[in-house]
């Protein structure tokens, strides 16, 4: 029997795309614009529901295909079978397998907060290079940012009790779980249960067992003694497979008092209290409560206000999955074509869909460490006194120009950035945030309207 575990591999990240992406390569070789340049940028239109900005995570893994892309002869031998390609010269193939990213690439620094219309990202290289990226950087970025705001208001709502992701049984496949643990990190979550995350990314691993695991064995605390005779130092129980209060006395008959209480169903905030009551009661101050089961920004924030003597929480499906905004709406849109030196404008103008021309900084005006709002200009314009552009220029001319931080400096950079968010932020839906447009970038987009009217 031969199974296919469908994971991206070195060897297949020039057709982990869009047919599209490949057939509009094709279609620009043809018209003989190999080495006409473009730039692109990656960005959100509107906030998704329920959000007031976004956490920016994911540039590591985009920056892995940007590096790393090409197109092995057996993938080429492949192509060629497919019938749109039928009559495609040999000279396209050709040029894909000398395919390598020559271009330069700006970003946010993962952790940073942003807001509609905000490059996340920005491609500057030969149009067939800088188009082939754009669906493996939607991908990349999208997730892990929908995931690291998702997280960011979990913490928040926590008031400082470590929130743990439990959600990689609840994610969108395999691959998601370990991304969604490596972004719930960086916004701000103590640590995962994804075993996979602890070994390749040196996350914090959390855990406590099933209730399959109480309901194996002739009764509740036959489960708990062979459970603390195996973990004596890392002991936390699930207390609520048959009756909470009940698994709470059994918990505290063991020899020892374990380290954790686990509740996972039920009114969670009186179930805390009254395991509390009964912990204290028997001297066992030290043990924790921890608590899981459906939880959201709002039921958390509801057990913090109410002071229920909760020390962690755990969130799985509601933290990888985030049903009331699962997609932040990434879009990786032209905004330049560059021809013989000079520079083009170029957007989108339909509908609702319309984009800014022009590659663009980012400044970002504070009052002490307060966001005050953030002002995008078109590059080469002079930069407001005392502010650099929050923009990063990993890549140039194909090669990487910067070390990137280890996971545990991107959560500690993101906590650092989110103090700045101010408070009507933190709400669904807030009052929004000010990000103006320079008079260049509007010139720009006003001229271009008026020349395709």
């Amino acid at each position: 029997m031969k199974l296919r575990p469908l994971f991206p591999s070195q060897e297949t990240l020039g057709i982990h795309t869009d047919l599209y992406e490949l057939t509009m390569l094709a279609a620009y070789f043809e018209a003989g614009f190999d080495e006409e340049r473009a730039t692109f940028e990656l960005f959100t239109r509107r906030l998704p529901a329920e959000r007031s900005f976004l956490v920016a995570a994911g540039l590591e893994q985009a920056l892995h295909q940007v590096l790393n892309v090409h197109f092995p002869e057996a993938i080429l031998d492949w192509l060629r079978t497919l019938d749109v390609f039928r009559d495609v010269s040999p000279g396209f193939f050709d040029y894909l397998r000398d395919f390598r990213f020559s271009g330069d690439l700006w970003a946010l620094p993962e952790g940073t907060p942003f807001f509609p219309h905000e490059p996340v990202l920005q491609v500057r290289a030969p149009v067939m290079e800088a188009q082939l990226l754009e669906t493996y950087l939607i991908a990349s970025i999208s997730y892990q940012t929908t995931v690291a705001t998702k997280a960011s208001l979990l913490c928040r709502a926590a008031r400082g009790r470590p929130v743990i992701d439990f959600g990689s049984r609840r994610a969108q496949g395999p691959q998601a779980g370990l991304l969604a643990a490596r972004a719930s990190f960086i916004g701000g979550c103590a640590g995962t249960s994804n075993v996979l995350a602890g070994q390749q990314l040196g996350l914090p691993l959390y855990g406590t067992m099933a209730h399959s695991f109480i309901q194996f064995f002739d009764g509740e605390k036959h489960a708990f003694e062979a459970f603390q005779r195996s973990f004596p130092r890392h002991t936390i129980l699930l207390v609520d497979t048959y009756d909470t209060l009940r698994g709470v006395r059994n918990a505290l008959s063991l020899a020892s008092p374990p380290q954790g209480l686990r509740v996972d169903s039920g009114d969670l905030g009186r179930m805390a209290r009254a395991a509390r009551t009964l912990l204290d009661r028997s001297g066992h101050h030290e043990t924790r409560i921890l608590v899981s089961g459906d939880l959201d920004p709002e039921k958390v924030k509801a057990l913090t206000e109410g002071e229920a003597p909760i020390d962690g929480y755990g969130v799985g499906t509601n933290l990888v999955v985030c049903p009331e905004a699962p997609t932040c709406d990434l879009v990786y849109k032209l905004v330049e074509r560059i021809h013989e030196g000079r520079i083009l404008p170029r957007m989108k103008i339909s509908g609702d869909k319309a984009s800014f021309p022009l590659r663009k900084e980012l400044y970002r005006l504070r009052e002490g460490r307060e966001f005050l709002g953030d002002l995008l200009a078109a590059e080469g314009e002079a930069a407001p006194a005392g502010h650099s552009s929050l923009l990063v220029k990993y890549v140039e001319a194909g090669e990487a120009t910067v070390d990137l931080p280890g996971v545990r400096q991107v959560r500690d950079d993101a906590r650092t950035q989110m103090a700045g968010l101010p408070d009507r932020l933190w709400k669904p839906q807030g009052e929004p945030y000010s990000v103006r447009h320079s008079p260049r970038l509007e010139e720009a987009e006003r001229s271009l309207r008026r020349s395709h009217l």
